[in-house]
């Protein structure tokens, strides 16, 4: 047997725990000598103790510990619920990081705001192009919601021409539109040098020019493009512009595994802003 010291080295925890552990009944030691009120357990309690550190380390609170521990449940039974536990509580870090990023990146916004400078933006014409294109529909703009839906979609159009022997003739355009029901409508589009075919299992479309669009390059991932979306809507009101369609994406350099070193250019369509009508003032 071993002394509460020994048990708390070799369970790697402290004496203080072990004792309030013995208090509510959690974890009671094998044998209390009676003269001294030494307490002593078992080589075979370090099972039960590992039990208990690892839920309660999995957020289980010590009153639901002691219910799992009174239930009869064998190790596979057990092993099974931490499996989900932990698969729980990974979602749950990696939401609060996507968080915490999103915070920092609004952050960034604030500390730039109005360091862009003029030259950055060039208003220029979009000639047409013919392209391949998959869509589907994201719940809304934000980039936590397009993600997950345009990464998916460029990977599966890269299957399909593949597979149909069409090579790509440029980089990837995406572009985007409202959905009736308040969703966004993706468009992952590569250009292709091929005619439509009812054969293809992907969309030869033309996509049409934009007789004047102003274009400014964002560098890095698209989680953080929002800061330079917002540079350019800036620049396009100051400048007696507005814009008239969601900016299109002009994947540049896209190394794969490499979201950092990404350049994608931005695309939004303008018009001249109308002066407003005196007669309504």
């Amino acid at each position: 047997m071993f002394s509460i010291g020994e048990f708390a080295r070799h369970g790697r925890v402290s004496v203080r725990m072990l004792r309030h552990y013995d208090a509510i009944g959690l974890l009671r030691p094998a044998r209390v000598d009676p003269a001294s009120g030494y307490r002593f357990y078992e080589a075979a309690q370090l099972g039960t103790l590992n039990r208990v550190i690892a839920l309660k380390d999995l957020g289980f609170t010590l009153e639901q510990v002691r219910r799992i521990l009174d239930e009869p449940m064998d190790a596979s039974e057990l092993h099974g619920m931490l499996r989900l536990r932990r698969a729980e509580l990974a979602a749950r870090m990696k939401a609060d990081a996507a968080r915490l990023s999103r915070v920092e990146a609004r952050l960034r916004m604030i500390e730039s705001e109005g360091h862009m400078p003029a030259a950055d933006v060039q208003i220029k014409p979009l000639p047409p192009v013919r392209v391949a294109e998959l869509t589907a529909t994201a719940a809304s703009y934000e980039p936590d919601d397009i993600g997950p839906v345009i990464q998916p979609l460029y990977a599966e159009l890269d299957r399909r021409l593949a597979r149909a022997g069409v090579t790509p003739a440029g980089p990837g355009i995406a572009h985007y539109e409202d959905s009736p029901d308040g969703a966004i409508v993706v468009h992952a589009c590569l250009p292709v040098a091929v005619e439509p075919d009812e054969a293809y299992d992907f969309t030869v479309v033309d996509l049409p020019g934009v007789a004047s669009a102003a274009t400014v390059v964002h560098h890095g991932p698209m989680e953080e493009v929002v800061a330079t979306e917002q540079a350019l809507a800036r620049w396009i009101d100051a400048h007696g512009h507005r814009a008239v369609a969601y900016a299109r994406e002009l994947y540049l350099e896209c190394p794969p595994g490499s979201p950092g070193r990404w350049v994608t250019e931005l695309q939004a369509p303008i018009e001249s802003r109308q002066p407003a009508d005196s007669s309504r003032r």
